[in-house]
């Protein structure tokens, strides 16, 4: 059969869309989320490319409108999971052997059909199960996963051509085999294009995948498992189901062919499945690979010669865009004296512009947050924070969730750096603030450097080269992705590979060909053209 060195589209970033009033993208949008609105779904799993339902019904709702209806999904077993196990290992052989320009083909479909026909629907999809507004949908859904699929495309072809050299007489090859067994993919919710690069990433090269999705994501994971099966993803390569996490972790870790974990989600979590898999090491036919990002507790530092509406433009959209959700968000924030009342007056009349509501209004910037358990669990923070000394609410600290699980956009200031909110990850509009002497600069590097467990982001917003060189070098550790003089958010597809180390996961940078290279095993293949026939070397001649 004809055969040639085929090489991919090069990969361009998705351009974001604006959604300004009147565009066309505004007035398809919101046609597409009264639409959604209109019906209830019911939402199977998706089994050996057969739809799958148990009967046991799970609701969802969106979290700013917990009373409203989207559908119901049908929730998984034990039985279920070995099930999607099952169908996984009777698709991996076919999908191991298929030409890779057929599986490039098949998630480049994917591509062009989210930037293109699905992707209204797609982020509608995200905006009502995930509470996300239009603009954090579009550069989410649309662009983000769009941009994940192009670029790691790219990136398969470059491991690909990846050869050794060869000597004389010898051709030497790498052949880059998907790992032997299934993967695990378990996603969260605050990102559909996670939601999707997780498993799509390590089925590209080649693996067959369970994918377990966060219950809050299910309403547009649904969505990107009907772009998958549209783009031709075969049958049982990607098999889609909802148990609980001990029932999946009991069978998917106790059976022999797991091969690997895709993971974002909590560092608590990602530590207990570590263990897990450890404990049972014995029990795999390989070493299987755990890949994960995990919590923050991400920073902006501001040095005296920074700017201060800089810093407050930082930390508004770097802390409270998506409600603060983002593993990469803004939650502790040192500010120096000098300039602390000019920020202070930036920062106030920033929060005091923002309306909050439903996404379906897209005058709201801020919306609610994911669940009552999250709704909850912040609420308790700021009521402590309320009665503790040395801290003080200097903006918002008022909540509700009698229609949607809404939180203000909240300002704590501490005088104690390492005030527990300035340490522990808390995954929502809620930003710790401490005020530093803005004669105690290096000190303050080492303050930040220490406080938390994580390292995933973090920010110096300075006038003065030397500072940020300093600050660079000494927070070296402390964040995977590092900005200067900006927020602490917004990673790129292509042009800032995303993760972080400590506490924060294995950085294995989502977006890179770093993590690709985790789902594949190379094969040395040597060949030699004329082989020896006797096996004396010439040292052994007599002198």
């Amino acid at each position: 059969m004809p055969k040639g060195i085929f090489k991919v589209p090069a990969p361009v970033n998705e351009p974001v869309k604006n959604y300004a009033s009147g565009s066309p993208e505004r007035k398809e949008l919101q046609a597409m989320l009264k639409q959604l609105r209109s019906k209830q779904l019911d939402i199977p799993m998706y089994i050996g490319g057969k739809e799958v339902r148990s009967g046991n019904k799970v609701r969802l709702a969106p979290p700013h409108d917990h009373k409203h209806t989207l559908g119901y999904f049908h929730k998984s077993d034990k039985k279920h999971v070995v099930q999607a196990i099952n169908a996984a290992l009777a698709a991996k052989k076919k999908w191991a052997e298929m030409a890779w320009e057929h599986r490039a083909s098949i998630f480049l479909k994917a591509a062009e059909l989210i930037a293109g026909p699905y992707r209204a629907k797609l982020n509608a999809a995200t905006m009502l199960g995930q509470s996300k507004n239009a603009y954090q949908a579009e550069i989410d859904s649309a662009c983000e996963i769009t941009d994940f699929l192009r670029f790691n495309v790219h990136f398969m072809t470059e491991i690909y051509a990846e050869q050794p050299v060869s000597g004389p007489g010898v051709w030497n090859r790498l052949e880059w085999r998907p790992l032997e067994g299934f993967i695990y993919a378990l996603t969260p919710f605050n990102f559909t294009a996670i939601a999707g690069n997780l498993p799509t990433s390590c089925a590209m090269m080649g693996n067959v995948v369970v994918w377990k999705p966060s219950n809050t994501q299910v309403y547009s994971a649904n969505v990107l498992m009907e772009i998958f099966q549209k783009a031709g993803v075969p049958h049982g390569v990607i098999n889609l189901i909802y148990p609980s996490g001990p029932d999946a972790a009991d069978v998917i870790f106790n059976h022999r062919d797991f091969a690997g974990i895709h993971f974002t989600g909590s560092t608590e979590v990602f530590q207990n499945i570590w263990q897990t898999i450890g404990n049972n090491i014995h029990k795999y036919k390989s070493y299987p690979r755990i890949v994960g990002e995990t919590g923050g507790k991400d920073f902006i530092l501001a040095h005296p010669s920074a700017d201060a509406k800089v810093v407050a433009t930082a930390i508004s959209r770097g802390a409270f865009e998506y409600q603060g959700q983002k593993c990469s968000a803004a939650s502790r924030v040192y500010v120096p004296s000098n300039i602390w009342k000019e920020v202070k007056e930036f920062l106030l009349a920033d929060l005091k512009s923002m309306k909050m509501g439903p996404t379906e209004d897209f005058r709201n910037f801020v919306n609610a947050v994911i669940d009552e358990k999250s709704f909850d669990k912040l609420a308790s923070y700021i009521a402590r924070a309320k009665k503790d000394k040395g801290v003080s609410i200097i903006a918002g600290g008022n909540y509700n969730k009698s229609k949607g699980y809404f939180i203000e956009p909240t300002i704590i200031q501490a005088k104690d750096p390492k005030y527990v909110t300035m340490c522990e990850e808390l995954f929502g509009p809620v930003l710790t603030l401490h005020v530093y002497d803005e004669k105690k600069w290096k000190e303050i590097l080492k303050t930040v450097d220490s406080t938390s467990v994580y390292a995933l982001t973090g920010a110096i917003i300075s006038e003065d080269r030397y500072s940020i060189e300093e600050a660079t070098k000494a927070l070296s550790n402390a964040a995977g992705n590092f900005y200067i003089n900006d927020k602490c958010t917004g990673a790129v597809v292509g042009q800032q590979p995303f993760g972080g180390a400590r506490g924060s996961g294995t950085n294995d940078k989502a977006g890179a060909k770093i993590n690709l290279l985790r789902w594949v095993s190379p094969r040395t293949i040597k060949e030699t053209f004329v082989p020896p026939v006797d096996y004396r070397y010439p040292f052994l001649q007599a002198d």
